[in-house]
Order: C-alpha cells, then structure tokens, then sequence
C-alpha cells in the first residue's frame, strides 16, 4: 500500500525527462554509450553495403549482421557473469579498444586495395564479441550509477541515445559511401571510437565487491542465471519476446540495401536515410517513454511497442514506393521504442541485484536469436525476394506475439515494484 500511495503522489508531478543527467557520471556514460551506438549502426550499413556491391547477393549481404549477432548467441551469458563478478569498467574499456581495433584494420584492407567480402564479417564479428561482452555490463552500470527509483529514465534516455543513433548512424554512413566512398566512413568510425573510449575511461562508476571469476566456477554461474530466470514468469516472458523479436523483426535491417536498391530504385545516400527515418520513429518514442515520469505498468509498453513494430514490418514488405516507405519505418521504429527501453528496464526492477548481471546476460543471449533470423530472411530473400521474406517474417511475429502474450499474460498485467524488490516465485 504505501508503495501505492507513492506513485498517486507521485503522478500528478511534471515528467522529469532529464532526471538522471543530474548524475555526473551519467553525463560521461551517457555520450559514451551514443557514440558506441553510432558506431555499430554504421558499421552495418558501411558494410551491407560494401558486401552487396561485391557479391550482388541478398544471403552474402545478410550473414553482415548475421556475423556481427552471432557473438550474442555464444557469449552472451557470459558478458552477464562479467558483468556480476569482474570490474565493469575494465570490460566496457576493453570491448571498445577491441571494436576500435577491427576498425582500424578495415581502413587498412580498404585502403590497400585487399578488400574481400568476408573480410566484412570477420570485422563484424569482432566488434559483435564486443558487444556481446560489454552490453549486460553497460546496461548494469547505469543502474548503479543511478539507482532504482531513477532507473527507468536512465534506461530510456540510454534508449535515446541508441535509438537517435539508428537515425544519425546509417544517415552519416549512408552520405559517407555517396561522397568518399565505404573508406572514409570507416576513418570516421574509427575517430569515433577512440572519442568513446576516452569518455568511458573516464566514468567513475561506484565500487562495488567482486568474487574472483575463476574458470572452473563459470559454468555454475550461467546455469545459475538460466536457473533464477526461469523461476520468474515476467523474467521468462522478457526473454521470450526479446527472442521473437530480434529472430522476427530486426533481421529486416539486412535487407535494406537489397530493398533500396532493387525495389526503391534508390542509392546509397537515400537508404541511408530509410534507415534514419526508423530511427527517428525511435528517438520519438525513447523520449516519449522517457518523459512518462512514473510508469507502472512496463510490461504493456513492452508488448504493445513489439507488435506495433512487427504490424508495421507487414505493412513495409508491401511498400514499392519510397516516400511511402518513410512514414512507415518512422511508425515501426516509434513502436520498437517501447520493446528497447522496456527490455533491460523489466530485467534490473524485477531481478535481485547479485543476479542482475546474469540475467541481463540471458537477454543478452535471447538477443542472439537475431543471426539466426539473419540466415532464415537471407535464405528465403534468395529463394523468393527480399519483401516476400520481410512480409513472412511480419506475419510469424504477430502470431506467435500474440500466442506468447495470451498464454503468459503477467508480463502485462502486473505492475513492477518501484520503491522495493518484487518478491520471487519458486
């Protein structure tokens, strides 16, 4: 009750949209994150590009993010254990001196000439080992920089960032390819890792006690997580929605340069901007949930954002015009806000705070469903075409959002617990 009475006061206040900018620290991760974001967004349309135009072959030009996911699906858990036992602000400096790394040495092949394309995916892999790694730490460290009752803002303004980098990022690449070709997007890239880097070492994030991670007790630590997860229905919801997603939804994104090409009849500069219109869609969004102020109920943004993206990704497999397509990806990316922000917010309000890590970590492995989404829209996209592949994607995620929400429908009818830790079912 007096939880309760908390949020009624509570809800008659002005939104605070900015409200965990007043930590210091948060003012440095923050920048950090956005440039780490950009990165990766250009990186995938850099080089999307890159393998289309040496191969001409939509599954060749899929396996880029099947590459840049698969790391995801390997290690994903791990990077949750990291982010629980080892010093997080060593994992999150390290992942990004390797991401910068591989950068770095696609500016080299390009440069001399001894480009190929599965050189594309080695460089995505490397930089997806980073991400796999350093994403349950990232997201944990927010938490312990703001706190809980401040952590849903932190978490969509987090969202802000990556959602404004799917705007700014393809945009910048795509203008990038048009003027100084695939190499030049690639220095600017590698500019703007050694600029995160530099901020993310200098973030101070609060101590915190840490056991030794020795090899031999890794093991228990992921089957721990996998253990404590499935114990909590709203836990397992999460992850099982996260799954349909990123095998359903996202993997679209492989498609583009094969849309904007072959379909829109466009170039590089105006797929840049397709992408960024998806992008703004989700900057709206991020900002829109940001500014709620108190949100109870996080699981009906969670789901409504999702099937609101998948009925969109419908309506884009249709589309044979560009202006047309525009609006729709604006929409699709507004409602996948609601999926991103909810995401890792439902995970650090529902777990206890030694298992964050690792459930952020099972996220993190439901998120490695994508590259197997890569290979399915691939697959079919050669066999038939690129929209016929989207629009199947779009049908199996309403039917099977739909199944998951009916049958588990606690995600979305009970409200998180802001002011004390939710008890747990065994």
């Amino acid at each position: 009750m007096a939880n309760i009475s908390r949020l009624t006061r509570h809800r008659g206040h002005p939104s605070h949209t900015f409200e965990a900018f007043g930590n210091s620290s948060y003012r440095l991760l923050w920048p950090a994150n956005f440039l780490a974001y950009i990165c990766r967004w250009m990186q995938l349309t850099l080089l999307g590009w890159l393998v289309l135009e040496l191969t001409d072959s939509p599954f060749l030009v899929a396996l880029v993010g099947f590459f840049g996911m698969l790391p995801l699906l390997i290690l994903g858990m791990i990077g949750g254990v990291l982010a629980d036992r080892v010093n997080k602000h060593r994992v999150l400096i390290m992942t990004q001196v390797v991401s910068c790394a591989a950068a770095f040495a696609m500016v080299l092949l390009l440069k001399t000439g001894a480009i190929r394309f599965w050189h594309a995916y080695v460089v995505m892999g490397c930089t997806g080992v980073g991400w796999a790694l350093d994403m349950p730490s990232r997201r944990s460290a927010i938490h312990d920089l703001v706190g809980r009752a401040k952590v849903t803002n932190a978490i969509a303004m987090d969202s802000v960032g990556m959602q404004a980098s799917r705007m700014i990022g393809p945009a910048l690449a795509g203008a990038l390819i048009t003027t100084v070709d695939v190499v030049g997007g690639y220095m600017v890239v590698s500019a703007i890792y050694v600029v995160a880097i530099f901020l993310i070492s200098v973030v101070s994030l609060p101590p915190s006690n840490r056991s030794r991670l020795g090899l031999s007790n890794v093991l228990g630590n992921l089957m721990e997580g996998f253990r404590y997860v499935k114990r909590d229905n709203v836990l397992v919801t999460t992850v099982l929605v996260t799954v349909l997603m990123n095998l359903l939804l996202f993997p679209y994104v492989q498609m583009i340069p094969v849309i904007a090409r072959d379909v829109l009849l466009i170039g590089p500069g105006l797929m840049g901007t397709l992408l960024a219109a998806e992008g703004l869609g989700a900057l709206v969004g991020a900002i829109s949930v940001a500014s709620i102020g108190v949100i109870r109920f996080h699981g009906r943004l969670y789901i409504g954002g999702s099937m609101l993206g998948l009925i969109m990704l419908l309506c884009f497999s249709m589309v044979r015009l560009y202006y047309v397509a525009l609006p729709i990806l604006f929409v699709l990316g507004f409602g996948t806000s609601g999926f991103s922000t909810m995401q890792s917010t439902l995970v650090m309000l529902r777990a206890r705070e030694e298992m964050r890590g690792r459930a952020l970590g099972v996220i993190s492995l439901a998120i490695g469903a994508g590259p197997l989404g890569a290979l399915m829209i691939g697959t079919i996209a050669s066999i038939h075409s690129a929209p016929f592949a989207i629009g199947i994607d779009a049908v199996l995620g309403i039917v099977l959002l739909s199944f998951v929400s009916l049958l588990m429908s606690s995600l979305w009818r009970q409200p998180m617990a802001l002011d004390e830790q939710v008890p747990k079912g065994d």
